[in-house]
């Protein structure tokens, strides 16, 4: 069973995808820290974003593994990233590198790759439009501006670093305007998937409203 959570930066996408996997059982498959990875290796290596033979040079000798509880940890070419790739060096890039379109075909291969045969819950931003579009649900998780903006401070400072609330708001509204008109795989709400705003809900009380919805209909799922 396939179930797609996708949305923008912020809307608590991971934690609810994450937090959905484990009550089910199934694999959670963090998509966004793939990009991240990527966004972090391409700025250690100060790569052109115009020099397509270099971006498929390390594309093909890059590699990314998740290891831990639901796949939790993130490994780039043998390095646990987990937390560098949450810096805002990184969340100020990751839009602008994920967009190539090179980067996205490789990524996407790899997420169906990770995916084959088993129960997941992946969340992104292409999920149900591009990398699953057969997924056996869709939801796409929203949110008011300043709350996602709080959510995505908490992150950035659990690096170390210290950001405000204004620089974190226009970040996240440049990200959204960015990752809605890209070319490749823009950010957009499937056809057939639910709307979840989270404005006001708490991370269990989203949680539940998903897990209700699958549990309800199952479409023969392993619970």
């Amino acid at each position: 069973m396939i179930i797609a959570i996708d949305g923008p930066a912020g809307s608590g996408k991971t934690t609810t995808a994450l937090k959905v996997a484990q009550i089910l059982g199934f694999v959670h498959i963090n998509t966004g820290a793939m990009y991240r990875g990527i966004a972090l290796k391409f700025i250690r290596e100060k790569v052109n974003l115009d020099d397509a033979l270099t971006i498929n040079r390390i594309l093909k000798n890059t590699q990314l593994d998740f290891s831990g509880p639901n796949l939790g940890i993130i490994h780039l070419d043998g390095e646990d990233v987990s937390v560098k790739i949450k810096s805002s060096l990184v969340t100020e890039n990751v839009s602008l590198i994920s967009a190539i379109s090179e980067v996205r075909v490789k990524l996407v291969e790899y997420q169906r790759q990770m995916a084959q045969g088993k129960n997941v819950v992946l969340e992104g931003r292409d999920i149900g439009t591009v990398v699953f579009p057969n997924a056996d649900y869709k939801f796409y998780i929203v949110a008011d501006i300043k709350v996602r903006a709080k959510r995505r401070k908490k992150e950035i400072e659990s690096t170390g670093e210290h950001i405000s609330m204004n620089e974190v708001i226009l970040f996240l509204q440049a990200r959204d305007k960015k990752d809605s008109s890209r070319q490749h795989s823009p950010l957009m709400i499937a056809e057939d998937a639910i709307e979840l705003d989270t404005t006001k809900l708490t991370i269990d009380e989203q949680v539940n409203y998903i897990i209700n919805i699958v549990n309800k209909n199952q479409k023969g799922a392993q619970l």
